[in-house]
């Protein structure tokens, strides 16, 4: 198994790209779009209006982050504790039990979590900025 060992930049990576375009598409409309329509959302779940824009912002900028590799383990915790306030007051509904109401964020949170905890790997800025010292 220690081809794939070799492969964990890649597989770094091609996470960070994933959850990166994912959150860009998500965040972009809650600043540039129909953002009425969210804030109602937000409102009728007991959401404060702002928190559109604050969710927003961690979105579409932790996504740029994350396809950059640049400051990922920040990003990807900001990240993380979205997906949950989003499975927390939007999602759980139906209760613990109903994993299909809440199986996408969750899928989002964890490979967030994953990128806060491992880092960008070896092909990202943050390797290339900040060099590992260990």
């Amino acid at each position: 198994m220690n081809f794939l060992e070799k492969l964990k930049p890649v597989g770094l990576l091609l996470l960070r790209w994933g959850l990166g375009v994912i959150f860009f598409y998500s965040g972009y409309p809650m600043l540039f779009g129909d953002s009425r329509r969210i804030v109602e959302f937000f409102g009728s779940i007991g959401l404060p209006a702002y928190l559109v824009y604050v969710a927003g912002a961690i979105e579409l900028f932790g996504g740029c982050l994350l396809i950059a590799g640049l400051f990922t383990r920040i990003a990807g915790l900001l990240l993380t504790v979205v997906m949950a306030v989003a499975i927390w007051k939007a999602h759980m509904g139906k209760g613990v039990l109903a994993v299909n109401e809440y199986a996408y964020p969750l899928a989002l949170a964890v490979g967030a979590f994953a990128l806060a905890t491992c880092g960008a790997g070896a092909i990202s800025l943050d390797k290339l900025i900040f060099r590992d010292k260990a």
